[in-house]
């Protein structure tokens, strides 16, 4: 089996890939654009399927110890009362972003992380048996390997993300009229909260207004519980990003490149499963390159195993953002939901 993998990007999944191939042989480097580690993200809800992807790391129970465990949700209406509840047989566990990074990275990886790293230029890597693209929803990668049929589609729908100070007990959904807003518990006695509204929506709202007032101005008529979150928000720590998603591709590799989590399979984050399924592509990788006899063929039992079953989850994660938006039929879509939860 060969030795020398470069990963570019060290976000969960390169990392993640990273600490699995160290542990198998590999000679791993990692090159990522950016200086450090984040400092600063919102809470990542880590279902079983990536707590068994965490275990197989070595990680479940520091994330067990450290993070939030969550045993289900409430879906609501504008005015507090609920339409749906999910209650999962299994637990799931929410950890912020800047914290499942510590995790993933810490000593393991050593000096294997370049930071600073030019990425944009794929020609510029050093040869190597293996090079991943963990490079995220704009991966230089995956368009320098597939061209334009692997831009990004657009969702036509705007996320607000955010942290406050002050810890909830429960989660919660509420859904209006063309727009979503979430709540969550974090670590460290905080909160996380995030948006996501459609752009003829913000349109109506959006003149040139700073965010805050923006939020306000959309949910200022929703539960006190949103206006709790809203009242604590700093205006200079709200993540705002217009969303889009992965188009299906024919195949996650090609020679001796593979892409694994948003470069393979963008997802709007309505499903909350982005985070888990990419890290669900990082130990499926790793174990299909270990029990193969090849590099292309751990390629190809890798791409058989997780191609299909990761662009179901972004069709499910696209109706979710669509659904959860709606303008229309909004009573039939509780409805819906209500059938929904019942099997999560």
């Amino acid at each position: 089996m060969a030795e020398r993998a470069i990963i570019v990007g060290a976000g969960i999944g390169g990392l993640a890939l990273g600490r699995a191939l160290k542990a198998d042989g590999w000679d791993v480097e990692i090159h990522e654009r950016a200086s450090q580690l984040p400092t600063t993200g919102t809470a990542l809800g880590m279902w079983p399927e990536a707590m068994e992807a965490l275990d197989a790391l070595g990680l479940g129970d520091q994330v067990r110890d450290r993070g939030v465990l969550q045993r289900g949700a409430q879906f609501l209406r504008p005015d507090g009362t609920a339409f749906a509840h999910v209650r999962p047989d299994n637990p799931s566990y929410l950890v912020s972003r800047p914290l499942l990074y510590e995790i993933l990275h810490d000593e393991a990886l050593g000096d294997s992380v370049v930071w600073g790293s030019d990425i944009n230029d794929p020609g510029k890597l050093p040869a190597a048996d293996l090079i991943v693209g963990a490079d995220g929803i704009n991966s230089p990668l995956r368009q320098a390997g597939l061209g334009p049929k692997a831009a990004p589609r657009p969702l036509r729908t705007v996320a607000f993300r955010g942290v406050v100070p002050g810890s909830v007990d429960s989660v919660t959904e509420t859904w209006g009229d063309g727009r979503i807003f979430g709540i969550t518990p974090q670590e460290g006695a905080t909160t996380n909260w995030f948006a996501c509204v459609r752009h003829d929506v913000l349109a109506d709202h959006d003149n040139g207004i700073s965010n805050t007032d923006l939020l306000g101005s959309l949910f200022r008529d929703w539960h006190p519980a949103i206006s709790a979150v809203l009242s604590k928000v700093d205006a200079g720590q709200i993540d705002r990003r217009n969303l889009y998603d992965a188009a299906p591709l024919g195949s996650f590799f090609q020679d001796n490149m593979v892409l694994i989590g948003d470069a393979a399979h963008a997802m709007a984050p309505n499903a909350g499963r982005g985070a888990c399924e990419t890290l669900v592509d990082a130990v499926d990788l790793a174990t299909s390159l270990r029990s193969a006899g090849s590099v292309h063929d751990g390629l190809q039992n890798y791409d058989r195993h997780r191609r299909r079953q990761a662009q179901r989850v972004v069709r499910v994660s696209r109706l979710l953002n669509r659904m959860s938006t709606a303008r229309r039929f909004t009573t039939l879509r509780h409805q819906m939901m209500n059938v929904l939860a019942r099997f999560a």
